[in-house]
């Protein structure tokens, strides 16, 4: 044995610094003329050794933690380790610097270009067996940086002892490190082009700390999944002509306290008897601040620690299945927080957020906006978006906040953006990115939707994105969009005193004028509940009984609109409170020791049984997106607070709505009805006694008169409820 080589002194510096793009071209063992160099960096280490079958050499101090020596040998022991003595232990250990690449030519290729759909199997920390040892490969996309070394708590959180290797020109630095393994915790030290250093958590973490702590956990799933039926039958109804009925539910503050397993027992259970077809949960990914509600995302491959682990998360989403419920996860591509352990400035230069400061300040939130014009951003998200869908089986993504990512002028005044090469105002590389993400979710993830939480009148929110139209843009191919117009004007006319609601009777009925320019989910979301809006049932004039009576013809009005339905928790059962993450709903009004529990069980009973008269009656959601499943019966009775439309199946059969939105009863109020139908019963009424209503309605088949009315040749004379919607049908 003898020394080594020296390293010659910018080596050196690179290697101690962490600035060395090719580390593992230095350390481990190597082939030199007369024998195999073999040098370690281990710092604090009193001495270091090689040991294998029939071989121990000590390796010979270098000074600041180097050790190194050439031995005669011929080839490099396959087997060889090193033996590490600090002041008072000894370890044996592999060494990470004779391993080859973990990471494939493939991915690397897909990775440069953009396009690797499966991009957290290649990046981040992944648990596995290399070159027949135990560990995790370690890979971050850090393009400018110096170099990128890894720390954890398997080395002290000092990074000197892990640099990572530079693979190519694709930006990507990667170290394979035996003896690692799940719940390890880990973050990225990188050096800055300008040569100071940053710790950063893994972009690509499949698992995070409990906030406030932040560092990246190793993870590896061991759930096994027992939806294979629900699986395979998703997809077999197109989403627009099935039922869908979405409960919108903030998981940390529904019951708070409970863990994802814990709300496996109980939100399940709870959904299937209200009858709602699917849960809309507000973002899971990890966030660091709760009272964002998820809407700053820092994990995006993460579940929010808070709950519990990502095996703890797929549990919850299993049991929904197996309930019959689908599950839809809100997904934030907008934004993303400027947290100095996260992704802002990642590896020292803009490189998630746009290079320009103008288009990279979200103006409305102080956060930072996705560079969609840069090919390894844009896969970022697609491969996200497709992720939650493959490996959490999320049957949808209502993905928030579009208008502020299509629009370059979007909350922006003159001279705080500039206009696309057409002149235009319209973002272009976020509209090739989300007609990239929906296509590539469509295509991989049979029976998954996408929705799209859209606030303005752009062309083609739910159109292919190979339909041209008339702006010049393929559509962004989402499956839904939010109807924002709908949810406005409804709720500015219930609001209204009755007295002036027939001055803005329009509000109720212009809906209808573009219903069929996309497909539309009505949302009654959290958005509406906080920050002053006060709760849907809040919102209604008169006493508390006017109140409730208001809260349940609107649901029943809204219930029979073309569209689909989402509610937020809380409003099924009238919670006259603003909602709080802090406290979530108000359980207590369905306590049967409080005298107006009644009151509170009615609303929650109405909605239980508008769910299952909607899913057993195809009228109100087979033909919802096409002008064929609509007719208004009568639009213009403004002076008396009514409006009544039919709604048809595939086959043609009717449901009538009719909703009186003054508080007085009307009798004998003669309906138009579709030719044909001799007889007409009352199905629902939401001002029913059982709900808390006065128990007014139409307890006996109505028979149509051969009395032609809103231009039919025949009618009926119905009873309408004080504040209330009746749904009739062929009896």
């Amino acid at each position: 044995m003898r020394p080594a080589p020296p390293l010659d002194d910018p080596t050196r510096d690179r290697l101690l610094h962490g600035t060395h793009h090719d580390p593992h071209g230095v350390l481990g063992a190597h082939h030199v003329p007369g024998g195999i160099v073999v040098r370690a960096l281990r710092p604090w280490a009193k001495g270091v050794a090689v040991v294998a079958k029939g071989l121990r050499a000590e390796l010979l101090d270098e000074g600041d933690g180097l050790f190194a020596a050439t031995l005669p040998l011929h080839r490099i022991p396959p087997d060889h380790r090193i033996l590490v003595t600090y002041e008072d232990t000894e370890l044996t250990l592999d060494d990470p610097y004779r391993f080859l690449p973990a990471l494939g030519e493939l991915d690397l290729h897909l990775i440069g270009e953009g396009r690797h759909e499966e991009l957290w199997r290649a990046l981040g920390a992944r648990p596995m067996t290399h070159q027949g040892v135990a560990g995790t490969r370690f890979t971050v996309w850090a393009p400018n940086a110096q170099g990128v070394r890894v720390v954890g708590d398997f080395n002290v959180w000092d990074g000197t002892v892990h640099p990572m290797r530079s693979l190519g020109g694709t930006g990507v630095w990667e170290v394979f490190l035996p003896g690692v393994g799940e719940g390890a915790l880990y973050k990225f030290e990188i050096t800055r082009p300008d040569g100071s250093r940053t710790l950063r958590a893994d972009p690509m973490a499949r698992r995070a700390e409990v906030p406030p702590a932040n560092a990246s956990i190793v993870d590896g799933s061991h759930h096994v999944w027992r939806d294979a039926d629900w699986m395979a039958r998703r997809g077999a109804r197109p989403v627009h002509e099935a039922p869908f009925s979405v409960y919108e539910v903030h998981l940390a503050s529904w019951r708070p306290g409970l863990s994802y397993r814990q709300l496996a027992e109980q939100l399940p259970a709870y959904v299937k008897d209200l009858g709602f077809t699917h849960v809309e949960l507000m973002p899971v990914a990890e966030h660091p601040f709760g009272g964002s509600w998820g809407y700053q995302v820092t994990g995006f491959y993460a579940p929010t620690a808070r709950l519990g682990t990502p095996d703890d998360f797929k549990h919850l989403v299993d049991a929904l299945h197996r309930a019959g419920i689908g599950v839809i996860m809100d997904w934030v591509p907008a934004h993303f927080p400027r947290d100095d352990w996260a992704l802002a400035e990642f590896d020292g230069r803009p490189l998630y957020e746009h290079q320009d400061p103008l288009r990279a300040a979200h103006p409305d939130w102080g956060t930072l906006e996705f560079d969609y014009g840069r090919k390894e951003v844009r896969n970022f998200l697609v491969a996200n978006a497709v992720y939650w869908c493959e490996e959490f089986h999320i049957d949808g993504l209502r993905v928030d906040a579009v208008a502020s990512m299509l629009y370059l002028d979007y909350s922006r005044e003159a001279g705080q953006w500039a206009p696309n090469e057409h002149g235009g105002r319209e973002n272009l590389d976020a509209v090739a990115f989300l007609q990239e993400m929906n296509a590539t979710v469509y295509r991989r993830c049979p029976g998954v939707v996408t929705i799209a939480e859209e606030s303005t009148a752009w062309d083609g929110v739910t159109r292919a994105t190979h339909h041209t139209g008339p702006g010049g843009f393929g559509g962004l191919g989402f499956g839904l969009k939010w109807n924002m117009g709908w949810m406005h004007d409804s709720l500015e006319y219930m609001t209204k005193e009755p007295v002036h609601r027939k001055y803005h009777h329009g509000d109720m009925t212009f809906a209808m004028v573009y219903a069929y320019s996309e497909n539309y989910v009505l949302p009654i979301s959290h958005d509406e509940v906080v920050h002053g809006k006060r709760a849907l049932v809040s919102k209604m004039p008169g006493d508390w009984w006017q109140q409730r009576a208001n809260h349940r013809a609107f649901l029943g009005f809204m219930w029979a609109h073309p569209g689909k339905q989402l509610l937020f928790m809380g409003q099924e059962f009238a919670q006259g409170a603003e909602w709080s993450e802090a406290h979530g709903p108000d359980w207590w009004l369905l306590d049967p020791s409080y005298s107006a529990e009644p009151d509170h069980r009615g609303v929650r009973d109405l909605v239980r049984d508008l769910n299952a008269r909607y899913r057993a009656t195809p009228a109100l959601w087979q033909r919802d997106i096409v002008p064929e499943g609509f007719e208004w019966i009568v639009g213009d009775a403004a002076d008396d607070n009514v409006l009544a439309f039919a709604r048809y199946d595939a086959q043609g059969r009717p449901l009538l709505a009719v909703c009186n939105f003054s508080p007085v009863v009307r009798h004998g109020y003669r309906l138009g009805v579709p030719a044909g139908e001799p007889v007409w019963q009352e199905v629902l009424n939401t001002d029913a006694s059982g709900y808390g209503g006065s128990g007014v309605g139409n307890p006996d088949p109505l028979k149509a008169e051969p009395t032609p009315w809103h231009g039919r040749r025949s009618s009926v004379p119905a009873v309408l409820p004080p504040l209330a919607t009746v749904w009739l049908r062929p009896g």
